[in-house]
């Protein structure tokens, strides 16, 4: 969840990604492997053992709760794949020093905008991912409520289902609105600020092939939008 958050502050521009991204604490890379990446491995292993030994009944009694467990199983084997993937690509690298915290604006703007044979297989990779997280939380926490005795009557059990249902769209909305923007330049609701006075937003339209790695036209392009924020202020003054 915070991860979607942070990487939406992308719609108002490279600027504010890069400052959400480098301003964590340097001490966030332990907190980050004991508070997440060592849970996760957990949770990944241990639901791989459940999905496995679990037998589905699904073709012989497809009510809501078989399918609820079946979606829940397939949809964590599907989030296990997408985060190994993102953390091979991008968390890696910026961990190792291959990709500076400069560069993964554009890197991720290559990325999802590239194509395979006309097709932005990546970006819909990322969309399923980023669907079978949300979902895998949401229907995960609703569950974790039931099997707890949070929820026992069937009333709570509906009403639970329903705020964590609403609560799982709106993450999948604001990671897809992410994504949509780091593929194509343009999100479903964007956040750039147009304000006077202040630096135009850099985005991922601004960032050509040249410079998919980051490298000097974007820097350069960077530069110049800031320039035309500092005079713009000092007109104003």
């Amino acid at each position: 969840m915070v991860h979607l958050w942070t990487y939406s502050t992308a719609l108002r521009g490279r600027q504010a990604f890069e400052q959400a991204m480098g301003s964590r604490a340097p001490y966030w890379v332990v907190l980050e492997a004991i508070l997440i990446w060592l849970p996760l491995f957990f949770h990944t292993v241990y639901g791989f053992k459940l999905a496995f030994e679990g037998r589905s009944n699904l073709l012989l009694y497809p009510h809501f709760e078989n399918w609820m467990y079946s979606l829940q199983r397939l949809t964590g084997v599907l989030s296990a794949g997408f985060i190994v993937y993102h953390f091979w690509h991008f968390r890696l690298p910026l961990l190792t020093g291959k990709i500076g915290e400069h560069d993964l604006f554009p890197e991720l703007c290559a990325s999802l905008s590239s194509t395979v044979r006309g097709v932005p297989a990546v970006a819909l990779a990322y969309l399923v991912g980023i669907a079978a997280a949300t979902f895998h939380l949401a229907n995960g926490l609703s569950g974790f409520c039931f099997s707890w005795g949070i929820t026992q009557s069937r009333r709570a059990t509906r009403v639970a289902g329903g705020l964590f249902g609403i609560f799982g769209a709106a993450l999948f909305a604001l990671g897809a609105n992410t994504l949509i923007y780091f593929a194509t330049g343009s999100g479903l609701v964007l956040l750039i600020p147009g304000q006077s006075g202040q630096a135009v937003a850099v985005s991922c339209r601004d960032i050509g092939p040249a410079s998919a790695s980051g490298t000097a036209p974007a820097d350069e392009h960077l530069a110049q939008e800031t320039a035309r924020g500092s005079g713009a202020k000092g007109d104003g003054n």
